[in-house]
């Protein structure tokens, strides 16, 4: 399929969407995808396996909501200082970490987040285990009112749309492509005279940034920030929604993040259906039950889609091309 085809009809069903489903969930996923396409960018593109993006989301998420709910900024500039944070933390923790390689990098990333998990469990400004609740979505640009679901779908729909874009644009740059050569042959790469460790460490901020834009919008739709967006679980439901949908893909990570976050909620209502038809409090442990199911997926995946769900459909594609022009 022609790709500009496929870019319409994505996007004539993104439209659409609000009208069928519930806004809400939508733009969950919207903010999840966005999440996961930051993460990618790191791993996927330079090679480097972050265990520590949950600090740049649930940080990102507690300034927006502090911004909204304790100073009164509006949403755009609410939005515009947890991005701000998301950047300057990946600063400080690439600055740290930048310099190792494989799983120490991994380590000291993971390290690094379990700290700001620390600070925002014993902070006042978070609420600690409270987490920050009723956080006013406001009006955008003092114009749009956010309080609408359909509006703020749309403006969730932008931010979305604007990130990915800005991904797509990153990986297609001549910037882009040195990240490539650092993440197939890191060696090479500093013989022909790049300055690895800087072009690692904008990466690093960039996918922080990104993946902070993701949590700030998701306290701005969801009205709250607790502590599970900054705990080091949520860094791991993050790789494997990228793992699941196909790594150092475009549109994988989304797939992915769609597929995952479905799932739990799916298995939730499910859980509490069961629950109110029979009576029988067993079923509730359905709806708990995400993480197992969500881990044979992953194991599914590792077994039979290593290229994940979109990389193993291209290689399918890709094979299927070879064999018409052999023939």
């Amino acid at each position: 399929m022609n790709k500009k085809i496929a870019i319409a009809i994505a996007l004539a069903v993104a439209l659409a969407a609000p009208f069928i489903g519930y806004p809400v969930f939508l733009m969950k996923l919207l903010c999840f995808g966005l999440f996961a396409c930051a993460f990618n960018l790191l791993i996927g593109y330079t090679g480097l396996l972050s265990f520590g993006h949950a600090a740049f989301f649930g940080s990102a998420g507690y300034v927006a909501g502090h911004a909204l709910t304790v100073w009164g900024l509006p949403p755009e500039l609410a939005l515009v200082l947890g991005t701000a944070a998301g950047a300057l933390i990946g600063l400080v923790m690439g600055m740290l970490a930048i310099r190792r390689q494989g799983i120490y990098f991994s380590m000291i990333t993971l390290a690094l987040a379990q700290m700001v998990y620390f600070v925002a469990l014993r902070s006042p400004a978070t609420h600690g285990e409270d987490g920050l609740q009723g956080v006013p979505r406001g009006k955008l640009f003092g114009a749009l009112d956010l309080a609408n679901d359909l509006t703020m779908y749309f403006v969730v729909l932008a931010i979305a749309i604007a990130g990915f874009a800005l991904i797509v644009r990153i990986v297609h740059s001549p910037f882009g492509q040195v990240l490539s050569a650092i993440k197939e042959n890191e060696p090479r790469a500093i013989s022909l005279g790049y300055d690895v460790d800087r072009y690692k460490l904008l990466a690093f901020v960039l996918s922080a940034a990104l993946a902070g834009l993701a949590g700030a919008t998701k306290t701005l739709v969801l009205g709250f920030e607790t502590l599970t967006d900054v705990h080091w679980t949520m860094s791991g439901l993050v790789i494997l929604m990228t793992l699941v949908g196909g790594m150092g893909t475009l549109v994988g990570p989304i797939i992915g993040a769609f597929i995952i976050i479905a799932l739990e909620n799916k298995l939730g209502d499910v859980g509490t259906f069961l629950v109110n038809t029979t009576g029988i409090e067993w079923f509730s442990t359905l709806g708990e039950s995400v993480g197992m199911v969500t881990g044979l997926i992953f194991i599914a995946c590792v077994l039979l889609f290593r290229r994940g769900i979109v990389g193993e459909i291209g290689a399918l594609i890709a094979a299927g091309g070879k064999k018409r022009k052999l023939a």
